[in-house]
């Protein structure tokens, strides 16, 4: 089967592989976009894809072909598209058969759980060469509207050279998933691969060079210890600490807590450099600018930034932006903006992290990946 992007006289067809909780988001966002029509699902969990269908029907829009395996619906030709929203553990497959397939695809966060597979893709569409369809890592935190609008300003130059970041995400727990698979590390790559790689993403994003160094502190606190799968207790961490210096002296770090959902902002996000500070604060949607030798502690400008996304979702209109740059890449024979290299730096700077914890010490990058991954 060969796919590719749709003729400009229809609406881009989109198959989505794993109709779970981001599944279901991604289906509603396309129900809203302009240019793209719900082609096509697949799963083998009855209950999400029944989910998904029902979406469909509140939407007054017909069922459609569902398949429980990946294979099947690539073989069926009904796809110009695919957002791939399976648990993290089994991307790595699905994303070699659809890039074979030579369909266009979206790959929801993390790329993969491991360096080794994060590899495994990079190489497996590599080997494709000009044959290779556009792969774009789902790192949609890049387009929530007030973050968006922070980095215009910090790529913009408006707080001079960046000397720090810092990111705090003080949330609820880990919700539930089908199975639970999120309960283990070994589905996931660890809470810093699984949740954080958006946040390591904005890192290296917003300085605009490679980290060098991690050093980090966290641990399971609170959440989950009480429940047991198999006689098994989750794993995952609820909380860290994580420092990342980046080759040009800059810094940044994360601040985690997954019990801390009695809060007013769930995302706090500041850059400051030699002539300023930005921040930007979630779900409250606004962007503060400060300047030194025109603005004093408690007197910064502040702006509401409102998202145009027609569909907030879970995460506040980003998915849907994210979606609709993606189709207009595809139609454009654009690059993707969130490369797999993106990806698989994010996934790197989490790993490190976890190992960093395990083993009490800071971890450099270039023991993790190789020469040439360094320096892309």
């Amino acid at each position: 089967m060969s796919g590719g992007a749709a003729p400009s006289d229809r609406p881009m067809r989109f198959g989505i592989i794993g109709t779970g909780m981001m599944g279901i988001e991604h289906i509603a966002n396309l129900v809203a976009l302009d240019g793209a029509e719900v082609a096509a699902f697949c799963d083998n969990w009855g209950p999400s894809l029944e989910g998904a269908q029902h979406l469909l029907a509140a939407n007054g829009l017909d069922p459609v072909p569902c398949f429980g395996d990946h294979s099947e619906l690539l073989d069926a030709g009904l796809c110009d598209a695919i957002v791939i929203a399976t648990p993290n553990h089994l991307h790595t497959d699905i994303v070699l058969d659809v890039a074979s397939a030579g369909v266009p695809q979206l790959i929801e966060k993390p790329l993969a759980t491991t360096l080794d597979e994060c590899r495994r893709i990079i190489e497996g569409l590599d080997a494709l060469g000009t044959a290779s369809p556009l792969a774009w890592v789902g790192l949609e935190y890049r387009y929530m509207a007030p973050v968006a609008a922070l980095i215009e300003q910090a790529h913009a130059g408006t707080v001079g050279t960046i000397r720090m970041v810092s990111i705090r995400e003080h949330r609820f727990p880990f919700q539930p998933k089908v199975r639970d698979w999120n309960r283990f590390n070994r589905n996931t790559g660890g809470t810093l691969v699984e949740k954080c790689c958006h946040f390591f993403d904005l890192m290296r994003f917003i300085v605009g060079c490679q980290p060098v160094r991690v050093m980090a502190s966290g641990a399971q606190d609170l959440n989950h210890l009480d429940e047991r799968y198999d006689g098994e207790t989750p794993d995952i961490f609820d909380n860290a600490f994580v420092i990342v210096d980046f080759e040009s002296g800059s810094r940044a770090l994360l601040d985690l807590c997954m019990f801390a959902d009695a809060t007013h902002n769930q995302e706090e996000l500041s850059v400051v450099g030699d002539d300023g500070k930005l921040e930007a604060l979630i779900p409250e949607s606004v962007l503060r600018i400060g300047v030194r030798e025109r603005d004093w502690i408690g007197d910064v400008s502040e702006h509401p930034i409102a998202s145009q996304a027609p569909i907030v979702g879970h995460h506040h209109g980003s998915s849907f932006i994210e979606l609709e740059r993606f189709r207009d890449a595809v139609i454009g024979d654009k690059p993707a903006e969130c490369t797999l290299n993106d990806g698989l730096w994010s996934v790197a700077i989490g790993h490190a992290a976890h190992l960093s914890i395990d083993e009490g010490r800071p971890v450099h990058m270039n023991e993790l990946l190789k020469p040439e991954e360094l320096g892309r």
